[in-house]
């Protein structure tokens, strides 16, 4: 696990969508530093959000950003049960549809980075396009 330098504490409130782009843009910089390649941030569709679209040389990477400020309540990485891995797939599939690719042939997967403190966890093949871990 690679470590996320901290900053400036402040004791007020910040939008969790501001935190989200914060730890989506911590994501994209690893990501990119281990030689992906940007292609998108959030992408919506009303079945669901892809946070951050790469490529990994002709593969397509739907990376889904998770973030929890401590492990009190668990790691980031166990928010991502069977109902969201279903919404990340739906959402990947109409992303390729736009694209007259199928999720079926298309060659893509599915990656988690998942920040917990500051502790960054990047799992790649998180999961398969059945939604199996």
């Amino acid at each position: 696990m690679d470590t996320i330098p901290s900053g400036p504490a402040s004791t007020r409130k910040i939008a969790s969508y501001t935190v989200g782009a914060r730890y989506e843009a911590i994501a994209r910089r690893h990501l990119e530093r281990s030689g992906l390649l940007f292609i998108a941030a959030n992408i919506k569709f009303r079945s669901g959000e892809l946070d951050l679209i790469m490529q990994d040389g002709d593969i397509w990477v739907f990376v889904e950003v998770r973030y929890r400020r401590n492990s009190y309540f668990g790691y980031a990485t166990d928010s991502i049960n069977w109902h969201k891995r279903q919404r990340l797939l739906s959402a990947a599939s109409r992303w390729l549809s736009q694209r007259q690719l199928s999720i079926d042939t298309a060659n893509c997967r599915f990656d988690v980075l998942a920040i917990t403190g500051n502790q960054l966890q990047w799992l790649p093949n998180a999961f398969d396009a059945n939604g199996e871990s």
